[in-house]
């Protein structure tokens, strides 16, 4: 299915390669753009949209794998399929293990590319939705204030209002303003809810 908001990025050596692979991508309706080497792909531009990544292991100057670290170093999450023809054991397992979604050897049958292609497209929407929702949740978070913090720590940890009254020395009726006032902040739906927002965001209930 074609998908005008999603990037391939194709690196590799061989113009022969290049010319070949971004064929086939363009012919399920992909938009595919491609680089000589590592240096040329950190240089250009990329569209902040769903991408991935397919990479040759050898190349000319940074290879694969390095760029593959010196993404993880700059936090540049793109899923990478890696291609070669020159895979062992060892640089296979190294690649996987750094987050790698496929490890092909050349020549690969163009559907088990496509595949690939298709399964870090998805994984990689997966984790942009993932981190939006998370930042949009941290923005919430910026807009209590200091006492809406506290009650929001207290509460979570499961605190009834006249206990959390207690705990910060003022009144319920105070208590329950604030606890209001956390709740519509956060767009919390349930106590539940807000529990589950405070793991996410990694706050311990006394913050």
């Amino acid at each position: 299915m074609a998908e005008a908001e999603t990037s391939v990025f194709v690196i590799d050596d061989d113009a022969g390669m290049r010319e070949a692979l971004q064929s086939l991508i363009r012919s399920v309706g992909l938009s595919v753009e491609t680089f000589a080497s590592a240096r040329e792909f950190l240089t250009g531009q990329r569209p902040d949209a769903p991408a991935c990544l397919v990479l040759d292991v050898r190349l000319p100057g940074l290879s694969g794998l390095d760029l593959q670290r010196e993404l993880s170093e700059a936090g540049i999450h793109i899923p990478i399929i890696f291609i070669t023809g020159h895979g062992d054991i060892p640089m296979t397992v190294q690649a996987m293990k750094a987050g790698a979604v496929e490890f092909l050897t050349k020549p690969c049958r163009d559907q088990d590319l496509l595949d690939a292609i298709s399964q870090a497209l998805d994984r990689d929407r997966a984790a942009r939705e993932q981190r939006a929702g998370l930042a949009e949740v941290r923005e919430r978070y910026a807009q209590l204030t200091p006492r809406e913090r506290e009650v929001r720590g207290l509460v979570v940890r499961g605190l009834l209002n006249k206990q959390i009254a207690a705990e910060l020395g003022t009144s319920e009726v105070t208590v329950k303003l604030h606890r209001y006032q956390v709740m519509h902040k956060m767009q919390a739906k349930s106590l539940a809810e807000l529990v589950r927002m405070a793991v996410k965001l990694g706050i311990p209930a006394t913050q």
